[in-house]
């Protein structure tokens, strides 16, 4: 395992840390996700998100509502912040800051929406029983 340190903190590599992070963020199922707005100010909701490594990258998907709101900030923005806390046993914490991406496209929905509705629960989930807006499911206009 390769580390580096600095004056405030030693760092495992990529390859250490994402499998971690991995097993810790899917545990916790839930996290605080902030984009911030054109002028800087942050924005926080709580999402359900699903995270992937395949060895080289780590990629989450996260079944949300597209509001005005979270499309504006993601289009001047597209830097989050992912912060995921277990204080139910462990107090295990870890954060994620990364570029997103809107994927709205048929063959992305369809790829999210079979990702949540094959993992089991609690990571994975019915998205259509979620939000009325999803019956239709993954290309409903919502």
């Amino acid at each position: 395992m390769a580390m580096r340190a600095d004056k405030y903190a030693t760092v495992a590599d990529y390859g250490t840390v994402a499998p971690a992070f991995l097993e810790m963020a899917n545990r916790m199922v839930y996290c605080t996700l902030a984009t911030v707005d054109r002028r800087g100010r942050p924005r926080s909701r709580m999402v359900h998100s699903l995270w992937e490594w395949d060895g080289t990258s780590l990629v989450d998907w996260v079944g949300s509502l597209v509001t005005p709101m979270k499309r504006a900030h993601l289009a001047s923005n597209p830097y989050v912040s992912c912060s995921f806390w277990d204080g139910a046993e462990v107090y295990d914490t870890c954060t994620a800051e990364c570029r997103t991406e809107l994927l709205l496209d048929e063959e992305s929905r369809r790829a999210g929406w079979d990702r949540f509705a094959s993992t089991p629960p609690p990571l994975g989930y019915d998205p259509a029983a979620i939000l009325p807006e999803w019956a239709d499911g993954p290309n409903s206009p919502a």
